[in-house]
């Protein structure tokens, strides 16, 4: 049970939903792994009722795919300085809800302005240093890629006492 009253749950894809890498083949298409567990975490969040979305600074139709297999309720892509926070607040304005319902979790320089907004915060395990420093922020056991975004849904929906 989500014991937060968090009604929106947020990640970042590169580093967070992946490990950060980007594989290319001979032809330049760009692969990226993602885990699993992951997904099956942002699909538990939805039998529960909370809404959940990837703001990304990439745009590719890889994390277009991944989002549809996984339903997500809201992808938004290619959002840099500052386009981060501006989806999030659009979305939460057509869902009638405050920033303060929200959970996101991220690792690099472009989350940090959505991660001091959002009401519940975390980032992987390999965050940049600036990253953990954010007052507020829980740094999950896991790395980017590995389940840190699973781990920090398990933490939303069974009330975890850390958060």
């Amino acid at each position: 049970m989500n014991k937060h009253k968090i009604k929106l749950f947020l990640t970042d894809v590169d580093g967070t939903l992946t490990d950060g890498g980007m594989y290319y083949t001979a032809e330049g298409d760009v692969m990226k792994k993602f885990n699993a567990r992951d997904g099956m975490g942002l699909q538990l969040l939805q039998k529960e009722g909370i809404k959940v979305g990837i703001i990304t600074s990439e745009n590719t139709e890889l994390v277009n795919k991944r989002a549809r297999k996984l339903g997500i309720d809201f992808l938004v892509q290619g959002k840099r300085d500052g386009g981060k926070l501006a989806a999030c607040s659009d979305i939460c304005e057509s869902l009638a809800i405050g920033l303060d319902e929200v959970a996101y979790i991220g690792d690099d320089v472009n989350c940090i302005e959505m991660l001091k907004a959002a009401g519940m915060k975390a980032c992987p395990a390999d965050a940049l240093t600036e990253v953990k420093e954010i007052e507020g922020i829980r740094v999950m056991s896991l790395k980017g890629g590995e389940g840190c975004v699973r781990e920090f849904a398990d933490m939303i929906r069974k009330g975890d006492p850390r958060l």
